[in-house]
């Protein structure tokens, strides 16, 4: 065990406080905390227990952070040590040969595999890596080795890692923002397959690891509804649900998204799919675009939202749920009488309940009927630990639209 991971403090909660804690989470707030005692410095283990001293596991600290604490272990007497990581990563990729399509797929999945604030995709032969906390960041370079030698025992040679440590919530960290190659540099556009369909995932340039995965199979779902279908897909990215549409036999898909590059990209994933005369792509903004439409008196069989999260904090929600509410209603503007939509939102602050509100609400406002015809969530390779809502992110439905008559 190296000098670094011993405990080196104590952290001592209030009495009546580690609710999350206690009902399966990870996270201790700064605000639950009674002392903290100890020689320690920000990312050092520390020891936490309950108000009377009853220990309560392991995990790491910064004092910079509103998360004090994110755990590692229950057990306080675990040596947080290589074999400890090497448990932690096996455990996390024997259960996704169970549950996913191993070809692509989330790897890692910070606290719901009980790594927390690291996030690992694998896009084919590629490793993405994404280290969000301070604690976890002095892990992470072992962790990498660690998986490399755990996939390379089911045959699998990782020719690059990526890491895509540049997401803003490192400042809240106290930490840089941080993107490169770990190890030698290789070639980062990586061809990967999810559906039979094909695309090219660009782990340097593309947003967050360069693919979302969560969606795997969503993207699936909506085939059935897609034969012989004029289909709108809108927040398309590199056109994943374009392209899942075109593969299903849709008649003609339109793809639309605000960023040129994510287009450039979609179109390139066309061709790589032989969709090119199918799948169409235009870079618009989809807020601006839906009323024009409308007011062409296009229609088509299947709408499709996939947007980024609108909210990334408790503050800005009254904000989202119309941002949500505005493009549900228009979006159920352009599907004909009996036609289709697929609905979804990323924000794990727009949870379930409010979710289904919102677009409740905006059926309503546009005297449509709403018949359920399926709710999901992400696909298994981001599993939903329960006690830990944050790992709940992804609510996505499929609607059947009607006109009130």
């Amino acid at each position: 065990m190296t000098n670094e991971n011993v405990i080196k403090g104590i952290v001592t909660l209030k009495k009546g406080e580690g609710r999350t804690l206690k009902a399966g989470g990870l996270w201790i707030y700064d605000n639950e905390v009674s002392e903290v005692s100890g020689a320690f410095s920000d990312g050092d283990m520390v020891e936490v227990r309950d108000y009377n001293g009853y220990p309560l596991g392991q995990g790491f600290i910064n004092r910079k952070s509103k998360i004090l604490v994110r755990m590692m272990t229950r057990n306080p007497k675990a040596e947080i040590d290589r074999e400890f990581l090497r448990m932690r990563v096996q455990n996390a990729w024997d259960y996704r040969k169970h549950t996913v399509d191993t070809g692509s797929c989330r790897v890692i999945f910070g606290e719901a595999d009980f790594l927390p604030g690291l996030v690992v995709d694998k896009f084919s032969d590629v490793l993405v890596v994404q280290s969000l906390a301070l604690g976890i960041d002095r892990f992470k370079l072992q962790i990498v080795e660690l998986l490399k030698e755990v996939l390379k025992a089911d045959g699998i040679e990782i020719r690059g890692v990526y890491e895509r440590s540049d997401a803003k919530v490192r400042l809240q960290e106290g930490m840089e923002r941080i993107k490169g190659p770990i190890g030698e540099p290789f070639e980062t556009k990586v061809e990967i397959e999810e559906n039979g369909v094909r695309y090219l995932v660009d782990v340097e340039e593309g947003q967050k690891t360069g693919f979302f995965l969560d969606q795997k199979y969503n993207r699936k779902a909506i085939w059935k509804l897609c034969p012989g279908a004029r289909v709108l897909d809108c927040f398309t990215h590199t056109g994943s649900f374009a392209l899942n549409a075109g593969k299903a036999g849709a008649a003609h898909v339109i793809g639309v998204d605000a960023s040129e590059l994510g287009v450039v990209q979609a179109r390139e994933n066309a061709v790589l799919n032989g969709l090119e005369d199918i799948v169409e792509f235009q870079c618009a903004d989809v807020f601006e675009l839906l009323p024009e439409l409308e007011q062409r008196g296009e229609l088509f069989d299947v709408v499709i939202l996939d947007p980024p999260a609108f909210t990334k904090s408790r503050n800005s929600v009254k904000n989202a749920v119309k941002g949500y509410r505005e493009i549900n209603l228009r979006a159920m503007k352009l599907i004909r009488d009996g036609g289709y939509l697929a609905t979804c939102s990323c924000s794990h602050f727009m949870d379930p309940e409010l979710f289904a509100k919102t677009i409740g609400q905006a059926a309503g406002n546009v005297h449509r009927r709403l018949r359920q015809v399926e709710y999901r969530t992400q696909a298994p390779d981001h599993p939903i630990l329960w006690g830990a809502d944050e790992s709940l992110y992804l609510k996505f439905y499929i609607f059947q639209v009607f006109e009130e008559k």
